[in-house]
């Protein structure tokens, strides 16, 4: 079982899209600076709150939103004491 516990999705921070770790920091951001031919290292530098875990997590996020995926989706309290979403992929359908 994979956890993607750093993607966060919050209705109240970013209009719902999902973030990495509840910050102003979309997975969209990411993995169209990815798209753009950024390295890890050059998004780090742009976005130095950001660690290599949240950029694999972002990628894998976006594999999972393509696939075919069984997935569940929890509601946490997150540490800023509002409830947020969390993902885990429980296995690829087959």
């Amino acid at each position: 079982m994979e956890k993607l516990d750093r993607i966060t999705v919050n209705p109240n921070i970013c209009l719902g899209q999902p973030t990495i770790r509840g910050m102003r920091i979309t997975v969209s951001v990411i993995l169209k600076m990815l798209a753009s031919g950024k390295s890890i290292q050059e998004i780090l530098e742009a976005y130095p709150e950001l660690e290599g875990e949240d950029i694999k997590q972002a990628i894998k996020y976006a594999a999972w939103v393509v696939s075919d995926q069984i997935y569940r989706v929890s509601t946490v309290l997150g540490t800023n004491g509002r409830y947020e979403k969390r993902l885990e992929v429980l296995s690829w359908r087959q």
